[in-house]
């Protein structure tokens, strides 16, 4: 068995994987915005809603794949693996696949009402953390 990624190979994986989703998101927006122009583009966020579902689908598949043929430690073993592409490039794509994958991993260990209060507080959580921030940062300008 060989030893499981170090902390400096680790942080590599997840930076490269980073910053090669963080170009997939700006590529799929850049296709949604050529499609269908500016004005279409910006009246509802296609992009972002095509990153979470393929990121979403993505995570599925690899973490499927992981369970059924990744194999523990070393820089080519199944946890390089989820660093580099679940950790790196479907994080730097759209975290909303880590969200949904942590759902899933609730729903089916039959922990409802934990699920429920994960999905509830996230969303509840997040859009007054927005709020909050908008409004600091206007009370500033």
């Amino acid at each position: 068995m060989t030893a499981p990624p170090t902390f400096a190979s680790s942080s590599l994986l997840v930076a490269l994987g980073g910053g090669l989703g963080a170009w997939l998101r700006y590529i799929t927006s850049r296709a949604w915005l050529s499609a269908i122009g500016p004005v279409a583009a910006t009246a509802f966020p296609w992009a972002t809603l095509t990153a979470n579902v393929l990121g979403s689908l993505a995570m599925g598949l690899l973490v499927g794949w992981l369970a059924r043929h990744g194999t523990p430690g070393g820089i080519l073993g199944g946890e390089a693996w989820r660093l580099l592409l679940g950790v790196g490039v479907l994080g730097g794509y759209t975290t909303f696949s880590s969200f949904a994958l942590e759902f899933a991993l609730f729903i089916e260990r039959g922990a409802l009402g934990a699920a429920a209060l994960y999905v509830g507080t996230s969303l509840v959580a997040g859009f007054l953390a927005l709020f909050a921030g908008l409004a600091l940062m206007r009370s500033l300008a």
